[in-house]
């Protein structure tokens, strides 16, 4: 059995997966839809793959759902632990803060 890529890639594969089954058509129709290769949706369906952006908007272009109902919810975490876990306002509150 092939190794999932991550949380997010599994997450998104069956988003990906529920609403072509949703729509009732296969992944080689959604392929020609997406005008993204068949056999690439379905490594990100089995989340084997983490699709890009190009591949996500072109999907969800075809599917006629918001792209962002593929990725919503998801975190940087869900791919795998990070390293830094401080964000953007972390960074400005350090800065601001005296001394700095």
């Amino acid at each position: 059995m092939p190794k999932i890529h991550s949380p997010a890639a599994e997450q998104i594969g069956q988003r990906v997966r529920a609403a072509r089954n949703e729509k009732q058509i296969s992944l080689e129709d959604l392929g020609h839809l997406s005008e993204v290769n068949w056999t690439t949706i379905g490594k990100i369906e089995r989340g084997t793959s983490s699709p890009t952006v190009e591949s996500l908007v072109r999907i969800a272009d075809a599917l006629d759902i918001d792209p962002g109902t593929l990725i919503s919810g998801l975190k940087a975490n869900d791919y795998g632990e990070r390293q830094h876990q401080l964000t953007a306002r972390d960074l400005i509150a350090a800065r601001r803060r005296p001394g700095h």
